[in-house]
């Protein structure tokens, strides 16, 4: 089982390969790719020592698995190589996420539709997949009419850039800047560019990728996101209106049931979902469930994960499991 990491040295890559090792992903070679300049480094993953491939050396070693996280543009012009030598792609790059013939996969909800065919598999967007956690069962049970979302997303999900931006103004050191405006002691409301719409790219992601996630285009989902001065994750204030009502308690019982969630919800005890709870879990966290009392059918509820983890690097990692599992890699 040849497995490439390809953007092996970025953030998210160098997650992938933790949460390989972590999770004693079944491979006999590992293949970290990364940009031309990379080419020969050192990195190290369960205590041995591997050399950065180039893209054109990884395709040559024909991996059965290739996890992509290395920007769209590369997703787009490599991803298709990889496919025509018999590779497996599992791309965390919005790239492929909407396009007609290539699946969107989160495995707790969707991992099904996948084939022996789906040569290039879609890692959602980071704020999507954990959402489309806790929505999926709710839906199946009640029937989601509408959900209106406000995240709260950490640094981390811009890229080491914006990390070193955060903890130089805690120092007040004057560095590279990977936002317009600071970061510590703020929040920005603007997520990726701007759409003609007014919504930003990050905003139109979660409308799109969930509908086609759930395969329900009748679900009506509206967006705000926000970058707050976090490392741990990103939170998500969700309001679901249902077709159908429901009991708080059956809610709550769904989801302690549902996989990948961890139920934290006693307010009487101080206990709700934060980014320091999710920092380094694979799981999406939810509490602050209660009744919206300004509306029939209609529920409020707190959302965090680990944006690094579940929402890109061991999505992927799941969805490669997966692919073993169902024998669809042999």
């Amino acid at each position: 089982m040849k497995v490439a990491v390809v953007g092996a040295t970025g953030l998210v890559g160098t997650m992938m390969l933790k949460v390989l090792a972590e999770r004693n992903f079944p491979l006999t070679e590992l293949i970290p790719v990364a940009s031309e300049k990379s080419v020969g480094k050192k990195i190290i993953f369960k205590g041995k020592e591997y050399s950065v491939f180039s893209m054109q050396q990884a395709i040559d070693a024909k991996p059965d698995i290739a996890l992509f996280s290395a920007g769209g543009n590369t997703s787009l012009e490599w991803a298709p190589k990889f496919a025509e030598v018999g590779t497996y792609v599992i791309d965390n790059s919005s790239a492929w996420r909407m396009h007609p013939d290539k699946k969107l996969v989160v495995p707790e909800v969707n991992a099904n539709v996948i084939t022996k065919n789906d040569h290039i598999i879609a890692n959602p967007n980071c704020s999507t997949i954990q959402m489309v956690i806790v929505l999926n069962p709710l839906h199946k049970k009640y029937k989601i009419k509408r959900v209106v979302v406000s995240t709260y997303q950490s640094v981390t999900g811009t890229g080491v850039k914006a990390v070193q931006q955060l903890e130089n103004e805690r120092k007040n050191i004057v560095g590279e800047m990977a936002y317009k405006y600071p970061i510590d002691k703020n929040c920005i409301p603007q997520i990726d560019v701007f759409l003609e719409n007014g919504y930003t790219k990050e905003e139109m992601k979660m409308v799109d990728e969930t509908k086609k996630i759930m395969q329900d285009n009748g679900i009506q989902l509206t967006s705000t996101c926000v970058r707050i001065p976090v490392m741990g994750g990103h939170s998500e204030s969700i309001n679901i209106e249902f077709a159908n009502d429901f009991d708080l308690n059956e809610v709550r019982t769904i989801l302690s049931q549902t996989a990948g969630v961890i139920l934290k919800d006693d307010i009487a005890n101080f206990i709700y979902p934060m980014p320091l709870d999710a920092d380094g879990k694979d799981e999406v966290f939810v509490g602050r469930i209660r009744r919206d009392e300004s509306q029939a059918n209609t529920l409020n509820l707190w959302i965090v994960a680990d944006n690094l983890r579940k929402g890109a690097a061991t999505n992927a990692v799941q969805i490669a499991e997966y692919l073993i599992k169902e024998k669809i890699v042999a």
